[in-house]
């Protein structure tokens, strides 16, 4: 059973990385970062089709990494 979850956490480590390398970036470039400006007035914005996807994916992804962790540790422990 141990083995079968960490073979799960390493799969859902690949699957997060994934997901948060395919979101796309919310700034122009570095200085649009540091200074701010007129960006952050559409920063309140839902966000809308692929990127609200991916949101929703990492957030599942994240739940699923932080349930199979603390499975593995109580497993581990008895």
């Amino acid at each position: 059973m141990y083995n079968f979850l960490l073979t799960l956490l390493l799969i859902d480590c690949v699957l997060i990385t994934i997901a948060v390398l395919m979101q796309p970036s919310k700034t122009n470039d570095a200085m649009s970062a540091l200074t701010g400006g007129a960006d952050d007035l559409f920063a309140k914005q839902k966000p809308r089709g692929f990127e609200a996807f991916m949101q929703k994916t990492t957030v599942v992804l994240g739940v699923i990494f932080f349930v199979l962790a603390l499975a593995l540790v109580w497993i581990s422990s008895h």
